[in-house]
């Protein structure tokens, strides 16, 4: 089997597909890496000036090497093999949006300290109690999520689970893609 592609290759064909420098660059892609990357690593930390990586469909398992991007904004990751969301902390003053649908994430605590998240999707992941689903009241900014397709409502009706998740999130403007009416 093939070694996994890395973020340092993974940006010089990024950079040679885009005439660009990643260094300068506000928006990087690096999905669909064949063969796909599986770590995050410090090189990352060098894109100061990225506002929006999509690290999407690749293999990675944990969240690293971003403590230096204090410009990022919006963070995908979804379509990996993450477990929980340690290593996002480092982005909690900066980071809007988080996208880690399609991964086997079971806990959420680290999305407590994210004091600038307005949009958190987490679709089809392994969430199944509402301990976990409580973190999310925490972030002060947190308006829009999807969670369909977790253990948790998976096992209930579609309305009464809607109805609960809106109790329990007050400040939650969006639901699975649906405005929230109170």
């Amino acid at each position: 089997m093939s070694k996994p592609t890395n973020i340092k290759d993974a940006l010089a064909k990024w950079e040679e597909r885009n005439k660009q420098e990643a260094a300068t660059a506000t928006e990087i892609g690096l999905q669909f890496q064949y063969p796909p990357i599986e770590k995050m690593d410090a090189i990352l930390g060098s894109l100061t000036e990225c506002q929006k990586l999509s690290l999407s469909s690749n293999m990675i398992e944990k969240i690293s090497g971003i403590a230096g991007m204090k410009n990022l904004r919006v963070l995908s990751l979804a379509r990996n093999n993450l477990k929980t969301l340690n290593g996002i902390e480092t982005l909690a003053d900066t980071l809007e949006e988080l996208w880690v649908s399609y991964n086997n994430i079971e806990k959420i605590k680290p999305l407590e300290s994210m004091k600038a998240l307005k949009v958190f999707y987490i679709s089809f992941n392994l969430i199944k109690d509402w301990v976990e689903f409580m973190r999310m009241a925490v972030p002060p900014n947190l308006g829009e999520i999807t969670f369909v397709g977790n253990t948790l409502n998976e096992n209930m009706d579609p309305s009464v689970f809607v109805a609960e998740a809106i109790r329990r999130l007050p400040n939650l403007k969006k639901l699975d893609g649906e405005p929230v009416i109170r």
